[in-house]
């Protein structure tokens, strides 16, 4: 308690003969009087009080314990009386020693602040100007650096990194979205008021010459930017709102999602946003390559490919209409025309799976091709991964970021694992991994969830390409096989640690049995004229599939959710920013 507490409970004290009271089960130290209303909870409390009183009345006054479990107040012993003395002694020195240095450290502090404020006051002082004696800056971007060595130069960027060392020598490391510069700022450069307040994420302006960093020394690239001028483009705010109290490693998963924004221009996500840009670029130059055409279908439909219960539904103009599911159908339409085709291009799920591997909106390339069989199709996807990985592996600058973000990763050389369904099915029940909502053995016909197949994909470590699923549990287009009418040319590329990637089957080309699927399904075919024209005009055997880049980026970034692996992931629940 202060000195002034100890005199306001000196002056309320209103006693029953000089006595101060102590109740250890229900007294206060903090709200009690010393009264047999109001008693103290230790003894320390009441000794408190009485040495805050003049000399002359201490001797008069006299302290009452209640111990717990006893009915009455007693005087307290000589020796309880010594040991609270003692205690309140101890405490007084405590007390006084933490003031002092209370007082000391608010002393330094105000010495500290007003030594920073002058150095805030002379800075404002200090103009930099550019010196017209040199050679005029080039500017670049950081990605050309290296061939931009010991000439003068200009770089603009965010301020990624910093660190001042003492008050004449400053380290920043600078970003432009191509690659980071670290940049010296020395003498003068250090003294502005910029220089003082510059914080992470401001935008500014370098000048200056390239130079290896000296031998035992590192640094981005292994060099950098000596400065002889720069400035400030946009400065970011410091204190409460700054950058890192923001967004952080210990920030919240829902937090994160929400400042997307910010957290973009951390290391692991602009690296991942970048992989995924080279690898819908090897995807265009794998299928490019191989004679396909790209398509651009519609993403407003009146059509369902993968079941109505996953449609968005929106009013087109007074018609119901949905967002794609799937471009598949638009596809299979080009086929007479232009051949083998795909496409890069967004579709919509609307199904409430708040996995990590379930976006409700995600980038799908899909292909369809004519005139092939179902182990053709087989033989495509496996060389469409092994193809569109190589090219990426053999980008220096992108094997460069994935192994950053993933260092184990490997291409992929020997042949993928072909696996009927019925040979899944054994896999499980063999390995003991039963149906989560009987607790008995998987049959044949049932749909295995994501974590039995998460896990036989995750036990064989190998890309598997799972075939001819049952009818039942797959779409209304797949074609039964004729050794098996039961199961259907489909398969699916289940991939380690993220599970199925590419989803695929041979297409019904005849007329016939493609209008007693949609019968089947309880769909109006009349929607589907133009769909069924394709098996009128011309049929042939074709099949397709489509990969969720997402997922197959997430299997490359090694990424623990596909919501890291897209600009800003949608899904149940999250439509911001």
């Amino acid at each position: 308690m202060s000195t002034d507490e100890l005199a306001s409970k000196t002056a309320q004290i209103c006693l029953d003969g000089n006595f101060l009271f102590v109740d250890e089960t229900t007294g206060s130290d903090e709200t009690g009087s010393g009264t047999k209303c109001t008693p103290y909870q230790t003894p320390v409390a009441a000794v408190a009080v009485i040495v805050s009183m003049p000399e002359e009345k201490q001797a008069s006054f006299k302290i009452a314990v209640k111990k717990a479990g006893e009915a009455e107040y007693v005087e307290i012993t000589a020796s309880a009386l010594k040991k609270a003395r003692k205690s309140h002694e101890i405490a007084a020195k405590k007390a006084k020693k933490q003031a002092e240095q209370s007082s000391k450290d608010k002393e330094q502090n105000e010495a500290k602040e007003a030594e920073e404020q002058r150095r805030l006051d002379e800075s404002k002082k200090v103009v930099l100007v550019e010196d017209a004696s040199l050679a005029v800056a080039q500017q670049i971007r950081i990605q050309d650096s290296v061939k931009n060595r010991n000439t003068r130069v200009k770089v603009f960027g965010w301020v990624h990194r910093q660190r001042v060392q003492g008050k004449d020598m400053m380290f920043i490391v600078l970003r432009d979205g191509t690659g980071h510069l670290q940049c010296v700022l020395t003498d003068r450069l250090c003294h502005t008021y910029d220089a003082l307040t510059l914080t992470v994420e401001s935008a500014i302006a370098v000048y200056g010459e390239i130079k290896e960093v000296p031998a035992g020394k590192t640094a981005p690239d292994g060099h950098e930017l000596i400065v002889d001028y720069w400035h400030v483009v946009g400065k970011a705010p410091g204190g409460d709102d700054s950058f890192a109290n923001r967004v952080n490693e210990e920030s919240d998963p829902s937090l994160l999602l929400q400042q997307r924004h910010l957290v973009l221009r951390g290391d692991r996500a602009s690296s991942i946003l970048k992989i995924r840009a080279r690898v819908m670029r090897a995807f265009r130059d794998h299928f490019d390559g191989n004679g396909y055409f790209e398509v651009t279908p519609p993403c407003m439909v009146q059509t369902e490919v993968e079941g109505g219960s996953t449609l968005f539904e929106f009013d087109y103009y007074g018609e119901k209409a949905y967002l794609t599911q799937s471009s598949q159908l638009y596809l299979e339409t080009c086929l007479p025309s232009m051949g083998a085709v795909y496409t890069l291009s967004e579709s919509y799920r609307a199904e409430k799976s708040n996995t990590r591997r379930h976006l409700s909106e995600y980038t799908h390339c899909e292909a369809e091709i004519p005139f092939i069989s179902f182990n053709d199709l087989l033989d495509t996807i496996e060389a469409m991964v092994k193809g569109v990985v190589n090219r990426v592996w053999d980008e220096p600058t992108t094997r460069a970021m994935i192994t950053q973000v993933n260092p184990d990763f490997k291409p992929y050389t020997e042949p993928f694992v072909r696996m009927r369904y019925e040979e899944a099915i054994k896999w499980l029940n063999d390995n003991g991994i039963k149906r989560a909502e009987d607790g008995k053995d998987f049959e044949f016909g049932d749909d295995i969830p994501e974590a039995p197949e998460r896990r036989m994909t995750n036990t064989i470590n190998k890309p598997i390409l799972l075939t001819h699923f049952p009818g039942p549990i797959k779409a209304f287009y797949m074609p039964a096989t004729k050794e098996d009418p039961r199961v259907t040319e489909s398969v699916d590329l289940l991939m380690p640690n993220v599970g199925e990637v590419v989803g695929g089957s041979m297409r019904i080309w005849d007329h016939d049995q493609l209008l007693a699927a949609f019968q089947r399904q309880g769909l109006n075919p009349d929607v589907y004229y133009w769909y069924l024209d394709q098996r009128k005009y011309g049929t042939c055997p074709h099949g397709g599939f489509g990969l969720g880049i997402e997922r197959f980026i997430a299997w490359i970034t090694n990424s623990y959710t596909v919501r890291d692996c897209c600009l800003y992931p949608r899904f149940v629940g999250r439509c911001q920013p």
